[in-house]
């Protein structure tokens, strides 16, 4: 007796469920499952350079506010140092935004955030400016949420170059300290720049608690070495230990738009109109976190102090970047003072990330 499926007998139902499989097999096959069956090179850590943009023994961070993009994302830069201290000039640079999926911000990086950014760079006299992330593995290709998201269009608009890490290969490096990790894949695009800028957004995360900086870095590397394949109880020490194998010459933070519950994908979200810009990550770290905690009443923010958060710890353990708060200098700049409630936000901030308390 036959058994039917809608229609078709079990046998065709089965060759074509076969054949879909097949397709989705080869459609992945660069971006996913090359790398399990096909061993990377293998490649050394590169040295990691110092913070470009620290004065003496402080580490300057920004906090600017404001609605055109452009102008605020130039001012935060300047803020800092300017982008003269990255020394541009004739070199390739990757910018690594937030491209989860096709949907719009804060689940991703605000487009505008991109295009700001490349257009500086060009100016500064980069010789090229590449955009690169790898979406989530059922989210993929990322070339299309590229196009989703208009990152694409708004940054090849002023000339750079969209490079999905799902199209490329990888690079095997070995993790000496690391205690969660030993080994990890890294998209060979790394080794191709002579610059990477990071360009993360302030969300919520319902596994790793919150998502900036830190946890924007993890986009750099494969599947098999993310944090619910490592260890789904230590996902912020994982995200911590993925830092070890790079470091970005500078972080510019978006918080045009911020997720302040639920997230990574979908949550209610607020406008908060600023960016955040620093050389270092643990910096643009607890500084997006107090801004976070202005907004987000979800106790694993709220309750807990920015410089006790796991993956603050563990980077701080790993030497990934400032200690405490006696390292940092907060520069805050607001270009709409007319509008309220940038205040409120810097007052919680410096209370959150320095101790400061308002008078």
């Amino acid at each position: 007796m036959r058994i039917a499926l809608k229609g078709l007998p079990r046998r065709s139902f089965l060759f074509a469920l076969g054949a879909a499989l097949l397709l989705v097999f080869m459609s992945l096959w660069r971006a996913c499952w090359r790398p399990f069956l096909i061993w990377p090179r293998e490649g050394a850590i590169p040295e990691p350079e110092p913070n470009r943009f620290r004065e003496g023994d402080k580490t300057p961070v920004s906090v600017v506010h404001g609605k055109d993009v452009e102008r605020v994302v130039r001012t935060a830069i300047d803020l800092i140092g300017g982008l003269e201290k990255l020394d541009v000039q004739g070199k390739t640079v990757l910018l690594k935004p937030n491209i989860l999926d096709g949907s719009p911000p804060p689940t991703t990086t605000n487009p505008r955030v991109v295009r700001a950014v490349a257009k500086a760079l060009f100016e500064a006299g980069a010789a090229r400016v590449l955009v690169g992330d790898m979406s989530a593995f059922f989210k993929l290709p990322t070339r299309k949420n590229m196009e989703s998201t208009f990152i694409k269009m708004m940054a090849e608009e002023v000339g750079a170059e969209m490079v999905p890490f799902d199209e490329g290969d990888w690079v095997s490096l070995d993790i000496p300290n690391g205690q969660f990790l030993k080994k990890v894949y890294v998209t060979e695009t790394l080794f191709k720049v002579d610059r990477v800028i990071n360009l993360p957004v302030i969300k919520t995360h319902r596994s790793a608690t919150y998502s900036i900086a830190l946890k924007n870095l993890v986009g750099m590397t494969h599947f098999r070495h993310r944090p619910y394949i490592v260890s789904r109880s230590h996902w912020e020490e994982v995200i911590a230990e993925l830092n070890l194998v790079f470091t970005p010459d500078l972080h510019i933070v978006d918080g045009t738009r911020i997720m302040v519950e639920g997230g990574p994908w979908k949550g209610r979200s607020i406008d908060s109109d600023l960016i955040i810009a620093a050389g270092d990550r643990i910096a643009a770290e607890v500084v997006g976190l107090g801004v976070l905690k202005h907004y987000c009443d979800l106790p694993g923010v709220r309750d807990v102090n920015v410089w006790d958060q796991r993956q603050v710890k563990r980077a701080i353990d790993l030497g990934l970047g400032v200690k405490g708060a006696d390292e940092l200098e907060i520069e805050e700049r607001d270009l709409e003072p007319g509008t309220p409630g940038f205040k409120g936000v810097m007052e919680t901030v410096r209370k959150a990330v320095l101790g400061e308390r308002s008078e």
